[in-house]
Formats: C-alpha cells, structure tokens, sequence
C-alpha cells in the first residue's frame, strides 16, 4: 500500500504558460462543480485542508498545484513525489462571456500541451454516473490522449448508493473506482491505483 505522508501547496497558474515546470509527474483531477473533489484530493493527499472547497459553484478559476510525498509500506529509505494539479470545475461557471472563453481556452492549452501530465482522474458523481457532460468530457480528454497517458475514473459519493446502485455504475464503467470520502471506503485504493497508473507501474 502507498500513504501519503507530505503534501504542500506549491503555486497557482492561469494558463500552461504561468505553469513552472517542476520535473515531476503530473496528476490532472477534474470534474463538475459540487462533485466533491477538494474533499477527495484531501483525502488522497491524507491532509486535510490542502485542496479548499469553494460554496461558489464554478469560483475557482486557476490551476492549483500541490506537491504530494508518499511511501511505500515496503520500502522505508525513499520517498516517492508526485504533482496534484486541481483544475476548475467545469459545468457551472456563472463568469461573462469573453471571460469563460478565454479561460476555456487556457484549460484545453494546458491539457492538450502540458507535457507533464502522466494522469488525468475524472471525477463523477455517483448518483449520476451517465451524464452526458461526463461522458463528453471523458470523449475529449481520450481524442488527445498520448501514449505515456492514461485515464481513470472515480465515482465520488458512493456512500449515498444502495447495493444495486453501486453495481449500476460498476457495470457502466467495469474500470472505474467507486469512492466516498464520507467513510473513506476505497481511499486507499484509489490512492494506490493512481499513484501505480502514474508513473507507469499499470
């Protein structure tokens, strides 16, 4: 198993040319607004109030980073570190016009471009597992997808799912991973699988 054992916010930038390169692997979280991810990069990162949560669906404009150390139960000598890169929430942004244009436009730069980026983990909500929104945006990320890139998705709230709902989203999407910061259940897991995907082990 990894833990997490440092995390620290490093910087925020507006664009993929603001973004200092910090010669490590990149993980990209991204999702609709409200789908709970702060909660679950807190979680991932085991540190509470790393990633803060905006009331304000859709406030948070910039690309933040944070850089995450983690162990391996097995090794105790070396440290492993990683970038966590928050980006926006997408699907609620009440900004003028030329404004989300514009910002749109930084976000599909920086994706598209940003040579750092080993992973991209979209986050869904659960209870609405077959949004055309998520399934849009899982389209786009896969039309510009390199070869040293991968993708995985992550069911937040999976605490609010009866059993058979739970085995719904499991047969829409086999290789997903259904997550609940609420009572942890898969915390680890996931923690695990995106580390391993990111640097190549999966």
């Amino acid at each position: 198993m990894i833990r997490a054992v440092g995390a620290k916010f490093i910087t925020s930038s507006a664009n993929i040319s603001q973004a200092p390169d910090f010669a490590s692997s990149e993980i990209v979280f991204l999702g609709r607004s409200n789908v709970g991810k702060s909660s679950l990069i807190n979680a991932i990162a085991n540190h509470n109030g790393l990633a803060k949560s905006s009331s304000t669906p859709g406030k948070t404009r910039l690309i933040n980073f944070f850089e995450i150390e983690l162990m391996e139960d097995d090794d105790t000598k070396d440290k492993l570190k990683v970038m966590f890169v928050d980006l926006p929430g997408f699907g609620y942004a009440k900004v003028a016009k030329t404004m989300h244009e514009e910002w749109k436009k930084s976000l599909d730069e920086f994706l598209k471009f940003r040579s750092n980026i080993k992973l991209f983990v979209h986050l869904i909500d659960a209870r609405h597992f077959d949004l055309d929104i998520d399934t849009n945006v899982n389209s786009y990320i896969n039309s510009f997808l390199r070869a040293d890139q991968k993708v995985l998705n992550l069911y937040t709230k999976a605490d609010k799912l009866n059993q058979s709902s739970r085995s719904a989203v499991m047969k829409f999407d086999p290789k997903g991973i259904l997550v609940s910061t609420l009572n942890k259940n898969n915390i680890d897991k996931a923690r695990d699988k995106i580390i391993n995907l990111a640097l190549g082990r999966e």
